[in-house]
């Protein structure tokens, strides 16, 4: 693999340097910005108890979303009929 000579303007540089992690060079640095956010990168992120406690609070939210979605439309359909 190659390397090229880029030149950036200051206020870039600078944008570039902030997203720099530990340990990562700029050319990691732009990899990462340009490719996107993969789930892998999050892997093991979080103790297991607090992914499950976060698991248990999304699987609720879905709940209460698809109940309230239910009302709504028993309460179009009632509105309709009536």
């Amino acid at each position: 693999m190659g390397t090229k000579t880029i030149s950036l303007a200051d206020d870039a540089y600078e944008k570039l340097k902030a997203h720099k992690r530990e340990g990562e060079s700029f050319s990691d640095v732009v990899r990462r910005l340009a490719g996107g956010v993969t789930l892998a990168e999050y892997h093991g992120a979080l103790e297991e108890d607090t992914a499950d406690e976060l698991a248990a609070i999304v699987d609720r939210r879905r709940e209460e979303r698809t109940e309230t979605h239910r009302e709504r439309v028993a309460e179009f359909a009632d509105e309709l009929d009536g």
